[in-house]
């Protein structure tokens, strides 16, 4: 329970301490006296997110110090987990926030961040006000608040360890099967770019060397055409065939006579043929090198399709060859490689099965919940002046989701014979804030939290209604420590301790403080709020009636 809370310097509380009781605590207070600003003070110690605008002008920094008292196991597990000793079930939490925007946090001395004081924040206190309506106005809450009621956190934890694992084997499916995907379709394109230009061995190398001899064609003619007229001759000069004949011819005669000379004749015969089959063939060569402008086009082009696949899978042409070999062999391998993913899928529909089971077996300990939810809620109802309201848990299966197959979602009919329909259609101000006490009260039967704080529960409400949502709060004070901010005598009048919230002017600042009333006190108060400023024996009277009958409940 919270034993005790220190404010020092939030707005226009400069300093108070106050003292609780382990039951019902109600404050009250004129309107804009700084009942919201206490409330600001309790959200920051429990680690909420607060603002340097919180700070009083004029001053460094803002403190609050809470001393909780009597925690239970649930806290001793999570400061066990946090590694946050404590002695004799007490627990001291400071929050420092400094007019520069900083913000300090403590447990029990220990310098903590801020998200360590939520933690435990979370297994202290739990915090009503208006604002929580709006969970009732928003049908996917609904899910959470049965789940917390239903204490189905065991089977959530186990269903959502199969789905994540479901969840990340579908991933890796779809990303298995898009790097295939992609890999198949770059191959592809290699492959076809490739066949496309139809490429041969060496034809590289062919290509260069018919280019280099297109291009030096002239000259070679000239060089050609100079060497077969100086073999050939012409109509006015013997060539060199024609001269070699003659001297072969010259010393024919002489052979007999002179054996030396028959070797030099065969040399000049076999020379003279020789040249004169040299003539021949240049004369051929000069025939090829008539060069046809297309076939010459053709190979530039050739040349630069050659250069630019060479570049791209070269950097030789074998390169690129090799690269069509080893891109098909690939693309054949994976078009039939498909044993992993089968593999995978296989995986995908165990799970899928194992989810499908842990889904259904958490739909079937909802709806068995919901219906208890249903009775016990329908009679805080009846209790809170809602006697002819029916409450509906509607619970539809669909797809799997990371909440299980189901959506949940609240239906009343406020009044005998009409259907049930959402509550955020047709739920007044005034009923949402009793829908939600009842909710709440039922759902703290099954938590083990030892503090809850209601910010105007009392919205909307008023009369008989008022009094008996004073009533429930002190019923509920009777299991775990209730603090209360109200604008109506009805429920303060239920009060074990009751606080006043003032605001006075001292000098030239306003300063709001926090006070404990005695009986006489509390008669004043009450009689304030039920009739204003100007209080009469008579309001007096009845003040002390209604504490008397408080007392009597």
């Amino acid at each position: 329970m919270l034993s005790e809370l220190y404010i020092e310097n939030l707005a226009v509380i400069e300093k108070a301490t106050i003292d609780f009781s382990d039951k019902l605590n109600v404050f009250t207070g004129e309107t804009g006296a700084g009942k919201s600003i206490l409330i600001n003070g309790i959200n920051a110690i429990l680690g909420q997110r607060v603002t340097k605008d919180i700070v009083r002008t004029g001053t460094d920094k803002a403190v609050i110090s809470a001393l909780f008292t009597d925690i239970g196991d649930n806290v001793f597990q999570v400061l066990d987990e946090l590694g946050i000793s404590t002695e004799d079930g007490q627990l001291f939490l400071t929050r420092e926030i400094r007019s520069d925007g900083g913000s300090v946090a403590r447990v029990n001395s220990r310098a903590v961040n801020v998200s360590v004081l939520k933690a435990i924040g979370e297994t202290l206190v739990t915090i009503h006000g208006q604002h929580d309506n709006q969970i009732l106005m928003a049908p996917e809450r609904h899910i959470e608040i049965l789940d917390s009621y239903a204490e189905s956190e065991a089977l959530i934890e186990d269903y959502h360890s199969s789905f994540r694992e479901l969840q990340s084997i579908a991933k890796k499916i779809k990303t298995e099967q898009s790097k295939k995907e992609f890999r198949m379709a770059e191959l592809a394109d290699i492959v076809e770019e490739i066949n496309a230009l139809n490429i041969h061995e060496g034809e590289d190398k062919e290509i260069e060397a018919e280019l280099n001899i297109s291009k030096n064609a002239v000259a070679i003619s000239e060089a050609l055409y100079m060497a077969k007229q100086l073999l050939s001759g012409d109509d006015d000069t013997d060539g060199a065939v024609e001269m070699t004949q003659r001297a072969s011819k010259s010393v024919e005669g002489y052979t007999d006579i002179m054996t030396e000379i028959s070797p030099i004749y065969d040399r000049l015969s076999s020379a003279a043929i020789e040249m004169e089959d040299i003539s021949e063939e240049i004369g051929s060569l000069l025939d090829s090198l008539d060069i046809d402008p297309k076939r010459y086009d053709y190979l530039n082009q050739r040349s630069d399709e050659l250069r630019r696949i060479m570049k791209k899978y070269g950097p030789e042409l074998d390169d690129v060859l090799t690269t069509l070999e080893n891109s098909q062999n690939e693309l054949d391998e994976l078009s039939g490689a498909e044993q992993s993913l089968d593999e995978l899928n296989k995986e995908k529909e165990r799970l899928l099965a194992e989810v499908s089971k842990k889904a259904k077996a958490l739909s079937d300990h909802r709806k068995k919940a919901g219906e208890r939810f249903v009775s016990q809620v329908t009679e805080e109802l009846e209790f809170l002046n809602m006697p002819k309201v029916k409450l509906v848990v509607q619970q539809k299966t669909g797809k799997l989701t990371i909440n299980g197959m189901d959506s949940i979602e609240f239906l009343i009919s406020a009044n005998l014979g009409e259907e049930p329909k959402p509550i955020a259609k047709i739920a007044s101000g005034g009923e949402l804030s009793r829908i939600m006490l009842a909710l709440k009260n039922v759902i703290a039967e099954k938590d083990s939290i030892g503090t809850l704080i209601f910010d105007e529960i009392d919205t909307g409400v008023s009369g008989r209604a008022a009094q008996k949502i004073g009533i429930k709060l002190k019923q509920i004070s009777r299991l775990r420590q209730v603090l209360c901010v109200t604008h109506l005598a009805q429920m303060a009048v239920m009060a074990d301790n009751h606080l006043l919230i003032e605001k006075n002017i001292q000098g030239d600042r306003t300063v709001t403080t926090v006070r404990t009333l005695d009986h006489e006190q509390r008669k004043y108060e009450i009689a304030r709020i039920m009739g204003g400023e100007n209080i009469t024996e008579l309001m007096l009277e009845n003040a002390e009636q209604y504490l008397k009958d408080a007392d009597n409940m």
